[in-house]
């Protein structure tokens, strides 16, 4: 059955009536949860059965944000914290063995507690590089303040999450660690020189090039495109994205509800698809809303369809794993920051 190349959000922790309507006709290629979605393992395991039921396809992705520190959608009682992304660059800075080691570990949990529930994408890992003055939305979710570390505890945690049977976004590519402002609210721009862009931001994404999925940030690179996001933009995407950074996997979009983007929901979606992303992300779970993006979402066909087919067919199947070990090793290895007084 042909679906549409959209990912879609749902108002609550059960899936209503006339949002299952919507999805059996729309038939969105994928679903993100948040925390208004999440109240208890048994709860998460139903709504997402009934998701995939509704589109008829037992195997449709399912998306989650959980990166450990502030970003994390399913918290205490049911499900455990993880360390921040910072955590592991302030290990890799005493070892970079240990920042590494820690990161793959934690990751490798969050994909055990994922794949318990039916949820089976992450929105992980980040490879964006923070620099000193910009707004806090990265701020200590990232690895460190250098392409080579921050690459390098990227490529950890995809390794963790895909030993666990899940998928990895990287994310938000071309970068997001110089925006001044939270794409959330408003439009950041960027009036860095590209040659310093292309040394350190893109940099970061560069050995991380071979992953399935990216998630596009929408901030504005004026060296490049003075007008346009990176999310709108034809030639972020071709020249940057597809071509120094050579990202040739699924492509979507940062949430097109977000602020930084201008102009009615149905027109962001038909921008984004303009541009060259192959998927757009929907997250509010307003039916109205819902319905305008898939209003002016294509059938997913051709590049897309065969990128989103190869995204989906990386996927291993869990390997061996001892939980309580494994948490033990990580709380063990985040204890020297506190013994290195760091």
């Amino acid at each position: 059955m042909s679906t549409r190349a959209f990912i879609t959000g749902i108002s609550g922790p059960r899936l209503e009536v006339a949002e299952r309507d919507f999805i059996a006709a729309h038939r969105p290629w994928g679903f993100i949860l948040f925390r208004r979605n999440v109240e208890d393992p048994a709860q998460v395991r139903s709504l997402i059965a009934q998701l995939r039921d509704a589109v008829g396809d037992a195997d449709a992705p399912v998306l989650i944000d959980q990166e450990g520190g502030r970003v994390q959608r399913l918290r205490p009682p049911h499900w455990p914290l993880y360390p921040s992304g910072a955590t592991f660059g302030q290990l890799y800075a005493l070892d970079p063995a240990l920042g590494m080691a820690a990161a793959k570990l934690s990751a490798r949990l969050i994909a055990d507690d994922l794949g318990k529930i039916g949820v089976s994408v992450d929105c992980l890992p980040l490879a964006d590089v923070p620099v000193p003055g910009a707004d806090d939305v990265i701020g200590d979710r990232a690895y460190g303040t250098d392409a080579v570390t921050v690459a390098a505890i990227a490529r950890a945690v995809t390794d963790g999450l895909q030993d666990g049977g899940i998928l990895p976004i990287l994310k938000h590519i071309p970068g997001h660690g110089r925006a001044t402002a939270d794409s959330h609210e408003s439009l950041p721009v960027v009036d860095t020189p590209r040659n310093q862009l292309e040394a350190v931001d893109f940099a970061a994404f560069r050995p991380l090039a071979d992953l399935p999925m990216a998630m596009t940030g929408h901030v504005v690179f004026s060296a490049i495109d003075a007008v346009h996001p990176a999310t709108t933009s034809a030639k972020m995407i071709d020249e940057v994205i597809r071509g120094f950074i050579g990202f040739q996997g699924l492509l979507m979009s940062d949430d097109v509800s977000m602020n930084a983007l201008a102009g009615s929901i149905a027109a962001r979606t038909r921008a984004i698809f303009a541009a060259g992303c192959d998927v757009v992300l929907y997250c509010n779970g307003k039916l109205e809303e819902m319905q305008d993006v898939a209003s002016q979402t294509p059938e997913l066909a051709g590049k897309a369809l065969t990128r989103a087919r190869a995204a989906l067919a990386a996927r291993k199947a869990p390997r061996p794993f001892d939980r309580a070990a494994a948490r033990a090793e990580l709380d063990a290895l985040v204890a020297r920051l506190g013994a290195a007084g760091a």
